[in-house]
């Protein structure tokens, strides 16, 4: 008898923890040195108006480093919310050591479109990192399946004073009242100060303009609209700090509050996502937003996301998703509610994969929470 009771203990433990692991499912998506690229980085993921599941990244085809280098922009797309995946697409292939890097999607739930804003970097003596760079933007009418020829944005939006302006990695917003909010920064033409701002179309992207700066030792900021309507930016600091920082405006980035750190977020030093999951006013029974970083002070690693209730004031919520060699990330929300994070992560070096994780708000919040 004592035998069956311990079999029977033993059996229902492994049922509970396959039960427990439907909750995660994870698939190294884009895999260093496979289809002759070195290294691949940068994710951007974004779920269309249909449910198909976009997923870009740079393809750094020689080396790791960042432009100038040999890089090309290539996607990947699931239409069953990530079980398969269709085979790797080229999207832009620069030629020699010209770049396309840094890719940021935004879809338009109005008209459907998914728009790919990028960085066009090529080598260049005298300026910072040898290196001048071009803020362009792309779009697809049909899922992804076809691009448009790429437009450059830079006349009419780089200031004189900048060296650059450019794309910020991850995701960009659609407002409620359907503005196109698109998280950009810049580089003054020393190297040294970094400004975080917002460009964005009332026109669904006929035309773009630009927001003012927020700070000077920010970058590669993510926005979210607050349910009151403002909008908060949270941003990398360039000055190791240690933590992320944060910013509010009332005037869709014409004006900004003082920047903040953001103690709670500690970062290494690294990009991050930051996204609306859900909102009252759409019928939700909660307002929450998501955060993913690798959660370290000193190196890339321990790939974590949180979940705030409030607004970003706390985030109470947190989860490891990956405690090894992790860096860029980029979440989405699926049409059934549940969550998906594109990452870079690996054992040895954070740039060995980018995986495609997905989960729901039960198993994130251990079962505190339901969407």
């Amino acid at each position: 008898m004592k035998n069956i009771s311990l079999f029977f203990f033993c059996f229902l433990f492994a049922t509970l923890a396959i039960i427990g692991a439907e909750h995660i499912r994870e698939i190294d998506l884009f895999v260093s040195g496979q289809e002759d690229v070195a290294y691949y980085r940068i994710p951007a993921l974004v779920t269309s108006n249909k449910g198909t599941l976009i997923a870009v990244c740079d393809a750094r085809i020689d080396r790791v480093n960042d432009a100038p280098n040999n890089i090309d922009l290539v996607m990947k797309r699931s239409f069953d919310y990530g079980k398969t995946w269709t085979r790797m697409k080229t999207i832009i292939d620069f030629p020699g050591q010209e770049a396309a890097t840094d890719p940021c999607l935004l879809v338009d739930r109005i008209t459907g479109t998914i728009w790919l804003f990028y960085d066009y970097a090529i080598p260049q003596d005298g300026l910072l990192r040898n290196r001048k760079i071009w803020l362009y933007v792309m779009k697809s009418d049909d899922e992804g399946e076809t691009w448009s020829k790429p437009v450059d944005l830079t006349p009419i939006l780089k200031k004189p004073e900048w060296n650059y302006i450019a794309s910020s990695p991850g995701m960009a917003i659609q407002s409620r009242s359907d503005r196109l909010i698109v998280p950009t920064y810049s580089v003054r033409s020393e190297g040294k100060q970094y400004s975080s701002h917002l460009v964005y179309s009332d026109d669904h992207g006929k035309t773009w303009k630009l927001g003012a700066e927020v700070g000077l030792s920010q970058n590669e900021p993510q926005v979210v609209e607050l349910v009151d309507g403002s909008l908060m930016i949270n941003m990398r600091q360039m000055h190791k700090k240690g933590c992320r920082a944060v910013a509010t405006t009332k005037d869709w980035g014409e004006t900004w509050s003082d920047v903040i750190d953001e103690t709670v977020l500690i970062e290494p030093r690294c990009q991050a996502s930051f996204i609306r999951y859900t909102v009252q006013q759409s019928g939700n029974s909660k307002n929450r937003l998501l955060f993913s970083n690798p959660a370290s002070t000193s190196n890339r690693i321990n790939m974590t996301v949180r979940l705030s209730h409030d607004e970003g004031k706390t985030w109470p919520v947190s989860k490891v998703i990956h405690d090894g060699p992790s860096a860029y990330s980029c979440l989405t929300v699926l049409p059934d509610g549940t969550i998906a994070l594109l990452y870079e992560r690996g054992y040895n070096s954070p740039y060995e994969t980018i995986t495609f994780a997905r989960f729901s708000l039960e198993w994130l919040t251990n079962g505190r929470d339901k969407f």
